[in-house]
């Protein structure tokens, strides 16, 4: 009996009656279940393309019927040897959080399946047990454990960890809605492989920190995106992807993913203020695991708004956005003027230079002189105002950031951007405003750089009116000459005219754009509810701003523009015109005393011929130029107000300037 058969079993167990033979099967088919080779069963495992395939042999020679009822019992095992073969592989350090928990509920589960083959033994030593019933025994078991063998046959070959693991730990509970109890045996194992995401999670709902050491976790931290960028880069991606979600987002969060996130950056901005971020003991409920009930839902929308707000009443209150945004319309949209006014008289050499020799220090003294000696003084934050002078127009400037919209037929017309010939300091000053965190979220650079835009057409059409004011008081000067007939006359009609339009335009642009959309804004940062609120209020201000101060419309823009410098070019050859158009007597001129001649008054000048021809030809070709860009505006507002309905406005403006011209 001690030969070895060709088939590889000692001592056939063919050689036995069946009832002996029924013995030894349960007693292998016993050790089997636990991973142990017998006899007459033997454990062959062989390496497949992705997984291991194990194999359960069987001596040829036993009965039939017991081979039957073994081969049944089979599939057990084999569940047995890959559920512990996965416990043991992911176990290890570097599977990460989610594949540990889940592997020690694995453990323990299989501990309580070896609690049931030690009680089968227990039976049997007693001979209690037939191997039909050990079948019995196992078919409640046999479900659960391959629907396990399933699970992990799936996470191994695709190396799952993190929330991957658990969306397929959920998805094939739902798969076995018909089993209840396999679903409740695979609910139970995602609730326990999901305690370890849930506890990172937890963190970062209730302290905004990513305690994630094996990068499982949904949201991914940028590192290389530091808060410091908001005030220095134009397209800086901190607020938008310093923190950012990742695939793979467990299936029970997708939901609510955008909202967990959010929490979490506005808890680490509170944090980087140095401002407590616990949150209160009601609202933090433990995030322990996640359930039918929902409980874990209503403790993240607890924790979003007590971060919400809390961030909300930080920027508003301790930080004073409000009064900062105040302050910032003070100064970059102009609405306090006296201090512009002051800084033009001081600094108007200054600004008459070339852009690249405007000493920007010796502004900055200028503007902080404007600043102390007018009204401007009583404002807390007008420290923060700075000079800065740009190297390019302000055409030029709108088309490198990108701003304008401009379509394929327009962008191909290279006089849309075009670099005015000369430009000096006042083309290009431009003021900034110093920022620092948390304000820098909704005050960064990209959005003083739309101030900036919008400060810079303002700042030049009050230059230019302020031009056009001096052009008018030296035709008021020579009011007293009879001049009616003259160049001078119809350059007085010109002057008032441009003053009309500049006028026009600058009402247009503070009474009809800023202050309602300012006042709109305002009213909705108040009742804002979360940091995110804010900034799109703010940015739509200003993008509605910049839209109806004509800057993302390049056609008119360039239009005004031209007027502007026609304005300007005018305003500087007035003194010319009029200086050319009269002479006066001298003192020592003997009057004349006859009939029908007219004697002077004392110090009275008379009219004389005009000198040149060509004073009476500049008023005239400034005039029809004047006319003709005018109508042209005037068309264009009167057809893109269809469009762009708040066009209407400015139209009525200028149309009524240009039937007033007409009718002078």
């Amino acid at each position: 009996m001690n030969q070895t058969t060709e088939s590889g079993f000692e001592n056939l167990i063919g050689y036995y009656e069946p009832q002996v033979q029924e013995l030894i099967v349960i007693d292998e088919v016993l050790s089997a279940m636990v991973g142990v080779e017998g006899r007459y069963i033997s454990i062959k495992t062989l390496r497949g393309k992705k997984d291991e395939i194990i194999n359960f042999l069987v001596d040829p020679s036993m009965d039939s019927a017991l081979q039957e009822l073994a081969k049944r019992i089979f599939p057990l095992c084999r569940s047995f040897l890959s559920i512990n073969q996965f416990v043991e592989s992911r176990s290890q350090f570097q599977n990460g959080l989610v594949n540990h928990a889940f592997s020690a509920a694995l453990r323990a589960f299989l501990l309580d399946y070896q609690l049931m083959v030690a009680q089968l033994e227990h039976q049997f030593r007693l001979g209690r047990l037939s191997l039909q019933g050990l079948w019995f025994y196992c078919q409640p078991t046999l479900r659960s454990m391959q629907a396990l063998s399933t699970v992990i046959q799936k996470a191994s070959v695709n190396n799952f960890s993190g929330s991957a693991v658990l969306n397929l730990l959920q998805s094939q509970a739902k798969a076995m809605a018909g089993d209840i109890e396999v679903r409740l045996l695979l609910e139970k194992m995602t609730q326990c492989a999901s305690r370890a995401y849930m506890s990172i999670l937890e963190r970062w709902v209730y302290e905004g920190v990513i305690d994630d050491p094996y990068g499982e976790f949904f949201i991914a931290e940028d590192k290389s995106l530091p808060k410091e960028s908001l005030t220095k880069d134009y397209d800086a991606k901190y607020w938008r992807q310093r923190y950012s979600l990742k695939d793979g987002i467990p299936s029970f969060l997708a939901n609510i993913a955008g909202t967990i996130l959010t929490t979490g950056k506005y808890l680490n901005v509170m944090r980087e203020c140095g401002h407590n971020v616990q949150v209160p003991p009601s609202e933090n409920s433990k995030l322990t695991s996640f359930g039918s009930n929902h409980h874990y839902l209503e403790c993240i929308k607890a924790a979003y708004n007590f971060a919400s707000g809390e961030l909300v009443n930080l920027i508003k209150e301790k930080y004073d956005l409000t009064g900062k945004l105040r302050s910032i319309k003070h100064y970059l949209l102009l609405d306090q003027g006296d201090f512009l006014v002051h800084f033009m008289d001081i600094a108007r050499d200054e600004l008459a230079k070339k852009p690249d020799e405007v000493s920007v220090e010796k502004l900055q003294s200028l503007l902080d002189l404007a600043l102390r000696t007018t009204a401007a003084a009583v404002d807390p934050y007008h420290e923060g105002l700075t000079c800065i002078v740009e190297r390019s127009s302000l055409l030029k400037r709108l088309g490198t950031l990108n701003v304008t919209e401009v379509s394929q037929r327009e962008s191909s017309n290279n006089d849309i951007l075009e670099e005015p010939v000369s430009i000096t300091g006042l083309e290009t000053f431009s003021l900034s405003y110093k920022v620092h965190w948390p304000l820098s979220i909704v005050l960064s650079r990209k959005a003083l750089t739309k101030y900036q835009l919008i400060f810079r057409f303002l700042f030049h059409c009050k230059h230019v009116d302020r031009q056009l004011c001096g052009a008018w008081q030296t035709h008021q000067g020579v009011r007293a000459l009879n001049t009616r007939g003259t160049a001078i006359s119809r350059s007085s009609l010109l002057c008032r005219s441009m003053l009309k339009f500049i006028n026009s335009l600058l009402h247009y642009l503070t009474f009809e754009v800023i202050e309602p959309n300012w006042h709109m804004m305002y009213t909705r940062l108040q009742s804002a509810n979360s940091i995110d609120e804010v900034i799109q209020h703010h940015d739509f201000f200003l993008d509605k701003c910049l839209r109806e101060c004509l800057l993302l419309l390049p056609e008119l823009l360039k239009k005004v523009e031209r007027l502007k410098s026609m304005c300007l070019q005018y305003a500087a050859a007035t003194q010319w015109l009029i200086s050319s158009s009269i002479v006066f007597h001298s003192p020592d001129e003997p009057k004349v005393d006859s009939i029908g001649a007219k004697q002077s008054k004392s110090g009275q000048v008379r009219k004389s011929t005009t000198r040149n021809v060509a004073v009476t030809e500049s008023v005239l070709k400034f005039e029809k130029e004047f006319d003709t860009e005018l109508q042209s505006l005037g068309s264009i507002l009167s057809s893109s107000s269809q469009s762009e309905p708040y066009l209407a406005h400015l139209a009525k403006w200028v149309l009524g300037v240009k039937h007033e011209q007409n009718g002078l």
